[in-house]
């Protein structure tokens, strides 16, 4: 008989890991124990040569489905060893070694028993078995045990207990294990405090009558399995507008729910990858192309997505939302449950005070939600998943680091300001945090504090380093400083260009001494290594070190972050930058954006350029594409959120063929060389556009025709730096690379090229996936 040691490292707790160790164990006439640790799943087990060899094989073949098996050790057994048959022990407490599993979209089984009159989870709205539910959202400690969780103020009744404890049984372990007995309840409460009376609506129970409320067009606050979120019918444009004005969210897109595939397909086009990504464990948000319906009688309603071609569809993910969308054969909107800008409410006295003049009945419950978690949006471009927000369903998974990031000291990364993430670093792999917002709201920069602390005692971190933004004015590189300061811990501040080519390297499994590739960051704006912003970059980088080969001529941002909000200031900008605003009073007086900056201030913006106040100039793409969009009318006033402009203009590009004539006149841009560095300016393309405009082009077109112009540009750039530097890999990244055109044809051009091309989608091209490449950078310079 052998007697061996088996350790299990990855996401192995809460997951029904150790029911099919149990049951792997007896079908393989193995004795011994399994228990959940710090470190993961610990299997102590005797048996024969064959037999063992056996069960290592079927359990890493037979894994259950939410279960991920990182690291599997096999070593002798010395010690005690008492065991005539094969049992699941208690957890030990010992270092944190182990992963918390993501909160999991409710498995078809649940489905089946919660619509099944004779099953005793009938209709109950908090169902779960260690398949699904609620997981990260409810976890104060680990190990991930009961009293662990927010469901340790619900004490299981004798069936739930049974099915606990039975390891035959699906619940076997599973904590958030309830019913109607003993578990969580729903109700529902009228927002101006009124009672609700079961005669006010034909109802099975509080959580049916959501539908019937909804089918009314009334809205209602839903608390969730991560926030509350606002509901209301989709196709009723009156709604849509109501829910717009009381939240003050003006034109942002509203996500929605479905009952079903088959309700999503009336007005979505999905492919088997999104098929796939809708029904999956995480049931993201997926962003789908809309279809062209010939009847607006049951079409949605145009302000929940305007002036876009996608829609952001989820289904049902937990039994409360299936239950509630039962009954409900048309698409609902379900958004955050938030005032503008502010975290996603999770308490029920913080929601009735925030949301009580929005929501007109509010469905609420008693578990508490430790942790916010929002939905993850995602989308599918050239058969590859962009991750576009990650939060529900994919954080925390840990992200494995690539070859030779090994015997690393844990580090803490900050991340940006903007779409925030911080970063864990621990044992050669990276934990990042569930997106967490912008930090420059008072509301979302406390959670982020929150839930800072919370993963830092959760998996017992203690960083020897933290890595933090250049930008000294972001509130993240604030707090980085101060917990350095405070911990006596070296702290080190990472450009945020280089940031984003490291995450897309190391998302993509780079080693660690691979020679330098050339990273293209197209974004916003971010902190430059000489003190200016930088938004539009050819870096030739490894995770080390970069050197600045090229970028977008650096434009003034006047009024600084109000460029980001009022893009006519950069349309303004640009034209002067391209010394075209005395031909704009000449030979284009009669075109709408040149009499729009004719009734500006534009004596005292020329005083702000000229003088360098508030106006930093920068070589952001972004604004580029702003002031593109203000020029043909998309937004030039102002836009209620960043991108906005660039957005619609996307829309519009991709619902006109790319393929047409005018395209093949794209527009010129121009390179120069001075200082070492490339400079792409886009006077030319300027001119061009203001002829086409005067000539009554339409804005599809040029639409159309900016983008391929663009694609093409950074190409020829690519060309021009190979001819200096050896390239075969480029990464794009930065938030501009989720326009999907711009990505698909600057990937098409450098793939003809015979160019390896790497893209992000594991984590965000934008900010949201930037702590990962402050973290690799700090560990591979103090490797």
């Amino acid at each position: 008989m052998t007697i061996e040691e088996i350790r299990v490292r990855g996401t192995v707790q809460g997951v029904g890991f150790r029911p099919t160790v149990y049951r792997l164990a007896k079908s393989c006439n193995l004795h011994g124990d399994v228990c959940n640790d710090g470190e993961g799943v610990l299997i102590r087990v005797s048996g024969s040569e064959a037999d063992l060899t056996e069960f290592v094989t079927r359990l890493q073949q037979e894994c259950p489905p939410l279960a991920r098996i990182n690291e599997l050790t096999r070593t002798p057994y010395i010690g005690e060893f008492n065991f005539d048959n094969f049992v699941i022990s208690s957890s030990i407490t010992n270092a944190i070694k182990t992963e918390i599993a993501p909160d999991a979209a409710t498995c078809p089984q649940c489905q089946q028993e919660i619509f099944d009159p004779f099953s005793r989870f009938y209709r109950y709205p908090f169902t779960n078995c260690t398949y699904c539910g609620p997981r990260l959202s409810i976890i104060r400690a680990i190990p991930y045990d009961r009293c662990n969780t927010s469901m340790s103020a619900f004490p299981m009744c004798p069936e739930c207990e049974n099915s606990y404890h039975n390891v035959e049984n699906r619940r076997f372990h599973a904590q958030p294990v309830a019913c109607h007995k003993c578990g969580p309840t729903a109700w529902l409460e009228r927002a101006d405090g009124k009672p609700v009376t079961a005669s006010m609506f034909s109802m099975m129970d509080d959580v049916d009558a959501v539908c019937t409320l909804l089918q009314k067009g009334e809205i209602v606050a839903i608390k969730g399995l991560g926030g509350i979120h606002l509901a209301g019918d989709a196709t009723q444009e009156t709604v849509v507008q109501k829910l717009r004005q009381r939240k003050r969210r003006y034109h942002k897109p509203f996500a929605l729910m479905a009952r079903d595939i088959a309700v999503i397909e009336k007005y979505c086009t999905v492919s088997a990858k999104e098929k796939e990504l809708l029904t999956s464990s995480a049931a993201p948000i997926v962003l789908l192309q809309k279809k062209e319906l010939e009847t607006k009688k049951s079409s949605i309603a145009m302000s929940v997505a305007p002036e876009q071609n996608t829609l952001g569809f989820m289904l049902p993910y937990t039994p409360l939302h299936h239950l509630i969308l039962r009954r409900m054969n048309r698409p609902i909107i379900l958004t955050s449950g938030n005032l503008t800008d502010e975290p996603q409410c999770i308490d029920n006295n913080d929601a009735r005070e925030k949301l009580g003049q929005i929501a007109d009945y509010f469905l609420l419950h008693n578990r508490e939600i430790v942790n916010r978690v929002d939905d993850s949006v995602v989308r599918v471009i050239n058969e590859k998943v962009q991750i576009v927000r990650r939060a529900r369903g994919y954080a925390p998974a840990v992200i494995k680091l690539p070859l030779g990031f090994n015997n690393v000291p844990q580090i803490l990364a900050m991340g940006s300001e903007l779409k925030n993430t911080f970063c864990l670093l621990r044992e050669e792999e990276a934990i990042l945090s569930q997106h967490l917002g912008d930090l420059e709201n008072a509301a979302a920069f406390n959670a982020y504090q929150d839930t800072l602390n919370l993963y830092l005692n959760l998996f017992e971190h203690q960083p020897q380093a933290i890595a933090i933004d250049k930008h000294p004015e972001y509130l993240s590189t604030k707090l980085g400083k101060q917990l350095a300061i405070a911990n006596q811990i070296q702290l080190h501040q990472i450009q945020h260009h280089h940031a984003h080519i490291a995450t897309c390297m190391a998302e993509n499994n780079v080693p660690l001494n691979s020679p330098p590739i050339l990273g293209i960051v197209l974004d916003g704006l971010g902190y430059g290594e000489d003190g200016t912003f930088w938004g539009g970059e050819f870096l030739l980088a490894d995770y080390r070190q970069f050197k600045r080969l090229a970028t977008f001529k650096p434009v003034a941002m006047i009024g600084g972050e109000q460029a980001i909000y009022q893009p006519w200031r950069n349309t303004y900008a640009q034209l002067i930058s391209a010394n075209l605003w005395d031909d704009c009073q000449e030979k284009y007086s009669e075109l709408e954006i040149v009499k729009f900056l004719n009734k500006k201030p534009l004596k005292l913006l020329n005083q702000l350029i000229k003088q360098k106040i508030n106006s930093p100039p920068a070589s952001s793409v972004g604004r580029l594409f702003d002031a593109v969009a203000a020029a043909i009318g998309i937004y030039p006033e102002k836009c209620s959120y960043e991108g906005q402009g660039a957005i619609a203009m996307e829309a519009l590009a991709k619902s006109h063929t790319l393929n047409n004539h005018e395209e093949t006149l794209i527009y010129p841009f121009n390179f120069s060389f001075s200082d070492n560095i490339y400079c792409i300016d886009p006077c030319p393309m300027w001119q061009a556009l203001l002829d086409d405009l005067q000539q009554q082009i339409s804005q599809p077109v040029i639409a159309a025709k900016f983008h391929k112009s663009l694609a093409n540009t950074i190409i020829d750039m690519v060309k021009r730096l190979r001819q200096q530097n050896i390239i075969h890999r480029v990464a794009l990244s930065g938030g501009v690379f989720q326009n999907c055109i711009l990505l698909e044809q600057v990937t098409n051009g450098l793939q003809k090229m015979e160019i390896s091309v790497l893209t992000h989608s594991l984590v965000p091209a934008n900010d949201g996936g930037l702590s990962l490449g402050q973290t690799v950078i700090t560990a591979a310079k103090l490797i």
